[in-house]
């Protein structure tokens, strides 16, 4: 029987591609903004595209917060692209704006330091060696980005009895920043697997096959 994955709509992302990309890969998928039938699917999709703030605003209105809270209570899987990545940290600083994330990890969204942006086009990443995401996926891959800001200082704190997140960076302009996060049932990518041609696919592939 196929997984099942809720794609969250809050007016941000482009859904169609994300939800073309995810049933390739052979899931099921509703495109939703019910947080019964976000809570409830195998697995939760956020996506997100331009400006931390809108999203933000956009996710409170469908209760984005606390569905994505619910389920990682549960130890539900939750996977965000992009935006939908970096409103997962707590805190999103553009254009002199502040503005408060979602808080699942510790961190401030900020302007890549790059002479170039937005950084847009394929690059490749340094993955974590224990990573589970890019299972099956060659070190020297190219991803898909469309951004210019992220969070390029995370320094993990860890009190040794729960596993610190696994982290993949990558680098624009001499500017480092976090480019995936796999931290138990929480996954998320600053890059965008569903533009990512066949290695998006197999990166897809590895989420789906690790929803329970």
């Amino acid at each position: 029987m196929a997984k099942t994955v809720a794609l969250l709509d809050y007016g941000s992302g482009n859904l169609r591609s994300a939800q073309r990309a995810v049933e390739r890969v052979g899931a099921d998928v509703t495109v939703t903004s019910d947080p019964k039938v976000a809570v409830d699917a195998d697995g939760l999709l956020v996506p997100g595209v331009g400006a931390f703030a809108a999203c933000m605003a956009g996710l409170e209105k469908v209760q984005g917060g606390r569905i994505i809270g619910q389920r990682l209570a549960g130890g539900r899987p939750v996977l965000g692209i992009c935006v939908g990545m970096q409103i997962l940290f707590e805190h999103g600083q553009e254009h002199g704006v502040h503005t408060r994330g979602c808080g699942e990890w510790p961190g401030t969204v900020e302007r890549l330091q790059a002479e170039i942006l937005p950084h847009m086009g394929w690059n490749t990443v340094q993955r974590h060696p224990d990573s589970v995401m890019f299972a099956g996926l060659p070190d020297d891959e190219r991803y898909y980005f469309v951004h210019s800001y992220g969070v390029r200082d995370w320094t993990l704190e860890t009190d040794g009895l729960t596993t610190p997140p696994t982290v993949t960076w990558a680098e624009h302009g001499g500017d480092r920043f976090v480019a995936a996060v796999e931290n138990g049932p929480l996954w998320a990518t600053q890059f965008h697997p569903e533009k990512s041609g066949d290695a998006g696919a197999v990166l897809l592939e590895n989420w789906i096959g690790s929803l329970p």
